[in-house]
């Protein structure tokens, strides 16, 4: 009997579908979609970590507000005066590359808690501005700025990616609210 539930449990399998999953929307310039997942890790450390875990991530932890700092696929946004999100796209785990050091610092895997949403196009920052009360023009918030702020009723953390693209981290649980949220903001900008 127990072989028999052995073979039950090694042969059914789970498939793990990531959160709105292949859904994108378009509006006259602009362009909402869902981004493939990635690794996350939510990083709190002191001063006297960083050049250690810096060197261990292979990414420069950035040390002023609203900055971010990116190399091979990794990102490091900074989120206060001890924290950092740590977005890794290239399929590698930051969780693991800071559980070799030996500095003093916390270190939490959150892949699987956030959704990544693209907002891209001429009309990008109208769009996150409907719902973000951030200055978002160039001077204020240039490529690299990375904040945690809100979004309608909601906190993201918003990252630039380019002059006319915002990478909108949000929690999976408001995801389907946020992708909408900037959907409707996207129809509104184009209009």
């Amino acid at each position: 009997m127990a072989k028999a539930a052995a073979k039950t449990t090694a042969s059914s399998s789970v498939e793990r579908r990531p959160a709105l999953a292949g859904r994108a929307t378009s509006a006259a310039g602009v362009k909402v979609e869902v981004l493939p997942p990635a690794e996350r890790m939510s990083l709190r450390a002191p001063e006297a970590s960083l050049a250690a875990l810096s060197k261990a991530l292979g990414v420069t932890l950035p040390k002023k507000p609203k900055t971010s700092a990116s190399k091979a696929g990794r990102t490091a946004l900074w989120l206060g005066p001890d924290e950092w999100l740590v977005i890794d796209e290239a399929g590698k785990d930051p969780l693991a590359d800071c559980a070799k050091v030996s500095v003093l610092h916390s270190s939490v895997g959150i892949s699987h808690r956030n959704i990544a949403i693209s907002v891209a196009g001429p009309e990008a920052e109208a769009t996150v501005n409907s719902g973000c009360p951030q200055d978002l023009s160039l001077e204020a918030f240039p490529v690299g700025a990375a904040s945690r702020t809100i979004l309608g009723k909601v906190e993201i953390v918003l990252l630039r990616t380019a002059e006319d693209a915002f990478r909108v981290e949000c929690w999976r649980s408001f995801s389907d609210y946020v992708f909408t949220f900037l959907s409707e903001g996207a129809r509104d900008a184009a209009g």
